[in-house]
């Protein structure tokens, strides 16, 4: 049988991710990509013919295959077959919730199904390092890649809390600033001309971001205690994160910086501008991603009181999305998580330990 991974959409993560799988597909242990455009734009086409051009194949609504085949595109299915046919089926539009009831409840073919950040409620949430042992083979048909922001929360409780798996997180209280960038570079829409406070929405969690981490935490029956706020910046570098972590347990210095050193997804930095780390990204990364999990800014982790973790980090312009993506769905080809740490060794040379 044919392993074939279906990309729907071509957005932020869409395109990088289908690069991904073109690009190593044979190392990934994928024998096929296809993908899904809905609307066909001019200003699109020099994108899909690079896509198609190394090896990721078309496919689009019946009643737009014309348009398309003008523009000059080479279509390869139609939108169900393409579906039916995919043995993963990899959701990054805003419409994974809608897609979900609307097409994929209805398909047999497919293994499984993801969807991307804010499509919350359309199966476990699961984020690379933090939560893979929750993954259930033949139960979990439907997973949620969490959002970037709620990756980089997520990774920085676990690496600093987690005193062992039996045990309880030393964790009393987790609050969390997300300073959003305002769009995406490759977005023309949305900015904002100065900075824009989030509404607290939950009076729980403060917004989704803590939500989300909450939530991902239970699935490892985990119930803390997380608050968050946002505000989005009149930047398009990327977004960062101001921490502060109320332990029950003394700690030092010392020991939240080794525990940071010693997780191969947490990449440090002496850097304090949000640009330099996006520049290492656009030179080093993979479509200008870094793909650990969170880049802790270590001058300003600090210890108060010995029990009161504080600091900075930047969160990696959605690389850790992608991360999560390719391992939840190489996870759902083969559920062999040491089978999916061998096929992820490609990815390997985009998590920065320093930067």
């Amino acid at each position: 049988m044919k392993r074939i991974v279906h990309v729907v959409g071509t957005g932020t993560i869409g395109e990088p991710l289908l690069g991904l799988f073109a690009d190593f597909g044979d190392k990934l242990g994928i024998d096929e990509v296809t993908f899904h455009k809905r609307t066909p734009l001019a200003g699109d086409r020099a994108k899909l013919k690079h896509l198609i051009e190394r090896g990721a194949k078309l496919a689009v609504d019946e009643d737009q295959r014309g348009e398309f085949e003008k523009l000059g595109h080479t279509v390869s299915y139609e939108t169900r077959e393409a579906l039916e046919r995919a043995t993963v089926v990899v959701d990054c539009t805003p419409a994974g919730n809608e897609n979900k009831e609307k097409y994929y409840e209805e398909l047999t073919g497919p293994k499984g199904f993801l969807a991307q950040g804010s499509e919350f409620g359309f199966g476990k949430p699961y984020a690379r390092g933090v939560n893979d042992e929750i993954l259930v083979p033949g139960e979990d048909r439907y997973i949620q890649i969490v959002s970037c922001n709620t990756h980089n929360i997520t990774t920085l409780i676990k690496t600093i809390c987690n005193d062992g798996n039996d045990k309880e997180y030393c964790l009393n209280k987790g609050t969390f600033v997300c300073m959003r960038r305002s769009n995406d570079i490759s977005q023309a829409d949305s900015f904002v001309p100065a900075p824009n406070v989030g509404k607290h929405d939950d009076p729980d969690f403060g917004t989704h971001h803590a939500r989300d981490a909450h939530h991902l935490f239970e699935t490892l029956h985990k119930d803390l205690n997380l608050f968050s706020s946002a505000v989005k910046l009149n930047t398009q570098y990327m977004h960062s994160i101001w921490f502060s972590l109320d332990l029950n347990r003394d700690t030092t210095l010392e020991e939240v910086k080794q525990r940071l050193r010693d997780n191969p997804l947490v990449a440090a930095t002496d850097k304090r501008y949000a640009n330099l780390i996006f520049s290492f990204g656009r030179d080093h990364g993979y479509y200008g991603r870094i793909l650990s999990q969170t880049v802790v800014v270590m001058p300003t982790v600090a210890v108060r009181r010995k029990r009161e973790v504080y600091g900075f980090c930047f969160t990696p312009q959605d690389g850790n999305s992608l991360l999560s993506s390719v391992a939840a769905a190489l996870w759902l080809i083969e559920p062999d998580w040491e089978s999916v740490r061998t096929r992820l060794s490609p990815l390997r040379r985009w998590l920065y330990r320093e930067i």
